[in-house]
């Protein structure tokens, strides 16, 4: 958490040239994207905006022919109303109803087209996440990947609301000055250019605001990444006194976007205190000229009345379209965050193998494995393994030699750099997606649970048999303490299993992974929070059930490693010695010093738990 807001903005900060024509293009491109995931609703949107557009247009035209037809001859010519009046508030009733369907379809059909590309987005960008490597992983922090799950997603989609509005009103704007033309030509020129100013400006501003944008995006990605890591390391924060830094330094990320979004608000307001102005200035122009056209006789007071009332009206969705042409720039902004994510290519490459049914261990070996997290030194190198079926094994070896990437490997959760792992002589890389932990289940010394009962959280949501769930939870010690719960197994444990210990969370994350009867279970460190005599009496009772697995430990303490069948002793990323306990005490000094630096190093950590 020493990360200063200053340092993530300048790792992340986006790229600051772009040109008029990749904005405009890369707009349109995202907005054809999203129309053809779902065409049919956007087009159920469009039909609606269409006729709401033609009932406006049908509105001006009825004003301007009740303007001459009733009123003026009533005003001018004293003619009696008669039923003419009927007539008129027939047709303005008939013209709102049409107007209100088109409302009604455009709004549903809209919200579809955006709620359902929304749910597609975050659901691709999910399960895409899931195809990458851990080492993609590595390098992205969960608060900004949660920012672009969330915010940027909400933002990169957010113009899909006003699009088909905007695409009807674009067909007003056609229509307008076509009607226009077609009533005189010389008003048909001066709306034409007042128009053309308005988008021109709509369009120089979204373009201008573009790179502001992307920032701002950048910066919420900052905020939830701080957020997320204060929020999470709340018990770290806490002992440490540190809550004022914490809060200071979220502080200074919030300042960095809120300055940022006020300008970009202040700049946004007075593009939009032009364009909204300018149509004043084009009712002005047409009414000075219309009214000198009335006046010599090419144009008629209804005519010109209709024509103002459609300028009219133009403006809410004049404003509309200058509000979706600056929103194709934010969402484009947002949306290359999405697809940063999306564009990532470190997959995980799966065969075709299928896991078998048979339920007994399998054996494990390697070849030459060698595997670096970076470019610099290995972690493993010329690592070669060969562990029976059905056997316990220990794996042991100083800190940094390797033991927990080895685990890691067997699970392939990494991928060696070099060299083969195989299951049943089958390359672990064949298995297809899904396939390699119905047979292998991996539980580390975090253990991760999730908000949910203990059952749910032994089962995943995954039909067990009911047995079988309670002969696992045996076996890893969740009968000694889950009848002392409120509800026993239908107890909810809070989000990551806070309403339990340590040692708790780690026998249901035990649990959790005998209950699917693997072949083989890789355990790292993965009772270390367990008490050493629970610990023992779980490995015995592994050791001495019917379990159809090959059992691999990380193992630290001298209990555990005894009751192992074989022991892997790793060093400097290579496999020293493979042999019983008693095989390796008597011939690899090595493997002695690294037993008694286990037990001088718990003995140190229990003499302070009782020191006063």
């Amino acid at each position: 958490m020493a990360t200063t807001p200053t340092a993530d903005l300048e790792s992340h900060q986006p790229p600051q040239q772009v040109s008029l024509g990749s904005v405009l293009s890369g707009g349109f491109r995202l907005i054809g994207k999203f129309i053809r995931w779902h065409p049919w609703w956007f087009g159920l949107a469009v039909i609606g905006a269409a006729v709401f557009v033609s009932a406006i247009v049908a509105s001006a035209i009825v004003i301007g022919r009740i303007t001459d037809l009733v009123i003026i001859p009533v005003l001018d010519g004293g003619e009696a109303i008669g039923n003419k009046v009927t007539l008129a508030v027939v047709a303005i009733m008939a013209v709102a109803v049409v107007k209100a369907a088109g409302i009604t379809l455009r709004r549903t059909a809209a919200s579809a087209l955006q709620y359902r590309t929304r749910a597609d987005a975050r659901e691709w960008l999910v399960d895409h996440q899931f195809r990458l490597g851990l080492s993609w992983h590595s390098r992205h922090s969960t608060g900004d990947l949660l920012s672009v799950s969330e915010v940027d997603t909400n933002l990169g989609t957010f113009v899909l609301a006003p699009l088909p509005y905007a695409t009807g009103a674009s067909l007003l704007l056609v229509a307008t000055i076509v009607m226009v033309f077609f009533t005189s030509w010389v008003l048909g020129v001066i709306v034409l250019i007042g128009l053309s100013i308005l988008v021109a400006i709509d369009i120089f501003g979204a373009f201008a605001l573009f790179t502001e944008f992307e920032a701002a995006q950048y910066e919420r990605g900052i905020v939830g990444e701080i957020a997320h890591e204060s929020i999470d390391g709340a018990l770290t924060v806490k002992a440490l006194g540190r809550e004022r830094e914490e809060t200071e330094r979220f502080r200074r990320a919030s300042d960095v976007l809120r300055d940022r979004l006020i300008g970009i608000g202040v700049r946004f307001a007075n593009f939009r205190a032009v364009v909204e102005g300018l149509p004043a200035v084009i009712n002005i122009l047409v009414l000075v000229v219309g009214a000198v056209l009335v006046t010599s006789g090419p144009m008629t007071a209804g005519q010109l009345v209709s024509v103002i009332y459609l300028i009219t009206l133009m403006a809410f969705p004049l404003q509309l379209i200058g509000f979706v042409i600056f929103e194709m720039a934010h969402s484009q902004a947002a949306w290359k965050r999405v697809q940063d994510v999306l564009d990532a290519d470190e997959i995980v490459d799966h065969g075709a193998l299928r896991a078998v049914s048979d339920r007994s261990g399998a054996p494990l070996d390697s070849e030459d494995v060698a595997f670096a997290y970076t470019d610099t030194e290995p972690v493993l190198s010329g690592l070669r393994l060969d562990i029976p079926a059905g056997r316990m094994v220990a794996v042991v070896g100083p800190t940094g030699s390797g033991k927990s990437t080895l685990a890691l490997l067997l699970a392939r959760l990494w991928d060696p750099t070099d060299g083969a792992i195989r299951l049943d002589g089958r390359d672990l890389r064949d298995f297809a997606r899904s396939e390699l932990p119905r047979e292998v289940a991996f539980v580390s010394q975090e253990t991760f649970l999730f908000d949910d009962t203990v059952w749910g959280n032994i089962t995943l949501g995954i039909e067990l048999d009911e047995a079988d769930v309670l002969e696992a939870a045996r076996l890893a010690g969740v009968e000694r303490f889950v009848h002392d719960l409120p509800d026993g197994y239908e107890t909810s444990i809070g989000e990551r299993g806070t309403s339990l210990s340590g040692g708790e969370r780690q026998r249901v994350a035990l649990a959790r992974a005998l209950a699917r009867k693997p072949r083989v279970l890789l355990l790292d460190d993965a009772t270390s929070a367990v008490d050493p005599s629970v610990e023992t009496e779980i490995l015995r009772g592994l050791r001495a059930a019917d379990l159809p697995a090959t059992i691999v430990i990380v193992a630290y303490r001298r209990s555990s490693i005894m009751l192992t069948d074989e022991v892997v002793f790793v060093d400097e990323g290579r496999v020293v010695a493979h042999g019983t306990h008693e095989e390796l005490l008597a011939t690899v000094p090595g493997y002695e010093r690294i037993l008694r630096a286990y037990e001088e190093d718990a003995t140190h950590r229990m003499q302070e738990e009782v020191a006063p």
